[in-house]
């Protein structure tokens, strides 16, 4: 499995460790939070490519958490993860730009799919980036030197 930085958001603390011992038994750089407030705290520090995100959590549930982290890190994907899904919330969520939406007990080697295609989704996504910024500077050498100038 590709390396990549997983966040792991689950107030289910038996849940929440254990899936992140087996994730990193597949040597995967994975973080855990308890709430959506201590994922955002955690975001303001640190980068992921991908997060878990269980949607019942008290204080902040996780569409409310969806949201704020699609804010501050919009291509950084996010599953959501439930035992008490409801299509509207399914909706919401996908709605709000999560890559996908599972049901708890999720099969492990699904999640594991799940994640490695979110993964190649945000990797592309940069990639896109990249080269629409080298295109813009083959095209407008002079704008790098403006830019500089700028700052």
């Amino acid at each position: 499995m590709k390396e990549f930085r997983v966040l792991v958001v689950d107030d289910e603390d038996d849940f929440r460790e254990t899936f992140i011992k087996r994730l990193q038994k597949r040597e995967l750089n994975v973080t855990g939070a308890e709430s959506g407030e201590k994922a955002l705290e955690i975001l303001d520090k640190l980068l992921f490519d991908v997060v878990i995100l269980d949607v019942k959590m008290p204080g902040m549930d996780g569409v409310e958490t969806l949201q704020e982290m699609k804010r501050i890190r919009p291509l950084m994907e996010v599953i959501m993860l439930t035992g008490h899904s409801t299509v509207e919330t399914a909706i919401d969520g996908l709605k709000l730009g999560a890559f996908d939406y599972i049901m708890k007990p999720a099969d492990f080697d699904e999640l594991l799919e799940k994640m490695s295609q979110a993964y190649e989704k945000k990797k592309a996504h940069e990639q896109k980036i990249q080269e629409s910024r080298i295109r813009e500077l083959q095209a407008h050498p002079g704008r790098v030197f403006e830019q500089i100038k700028e700052k």
